[in-house]
């Protein structure tokens, strides 16, 4: 296990990590706008899972060859790219009407956590990054470096805990008086569909 000189650092650093503007966090932040803390919260669970999972994919050594693999690359980055414009195309037809009404029915617990986990999966980008990044903060004299790695990418988990869940408080809050408005509501709506089509095309364009 990494000593605590070791990991304190590190989770000051995965805190900042945490704040920068990125398709994770923003995706977190619109759907607690649009469909409240819950499903924000909910939101963010399901990403964290799909960390958890990447952080496994790494400590066993697997992230390299997705790395070195320019097809697998490729596909994932296309599939995260399709859901994105999928998530778009739900957004730009959401129902328009008051908050609690059957017109703005909340998001199913389940679709919403579902919807975290495949946000994270379908980014080809995370696992890579958690390939550069982990490593940096693992000493093999410490021995067990898979044990190392999964700890590291438990204290990068808390960390985006403790922001994307604030964040998803503070958007569930502010969001729930703004959405009150119908006109609000649609202008949230086509804003978020939007951005998740600007998000696609990121993703389509990155390289590794």
């Amino acid at each position: 296990m990494p000593p605590i000189e070791t990991l304190l650092p590190f989770l000051g650093i995965a805190l900042l990590l945490s704040l920068a503007p990125g398709p994770d966090n923003i995706f977190v932040l619109l759907q607690s706008a649009m469909h409240g803390t819950r499903a924000g919260l909910t939101v963010v669970l399901g990403l964290c899972t799909g960390l958890l999972v990447h952080t496994a994919v790494v400590a066993v050594g697997l992230a390299a060859l997705l790395a070195a693999s320019a097809v697998a690359f490729t596909i994932l980055k296309v599939a995260g790219a399709l859901y994105l414009v999928y998530l778009a195309w739900q957004a730009f037809r959401a129902p328009v009407g008051q908050v609690g009404t059957p017109g703005h029915a909340a998001r199913p617990v389940r679709n919403m956590y579902l919807r975290g986990v495949v946000m994270n999966l379908t980014n080809p980008k995370v696992v890579i990054f958690f390939l550069a990044f982990l490593p940096q903060f693992v000493n093999p004299q410490q021995g067990h470096v898979a044990v190392q790695l999964m700890v590291l990418g438990f204290v990068f988990i808390v960390a985006t805990l403790l922001v994307f869940g604030s964040i998803a408080w503070f958007s569930g809050v502010f969001g729930r008086v703004l959405m009150r408005s119908a006109r609000v509501q649609r202008a949230v709506n086509w804003f978020a569909g939007t951005v998740f089509l600007a998000l696609a095309g990121r993703l389509v364009l990155s390289q590794r």
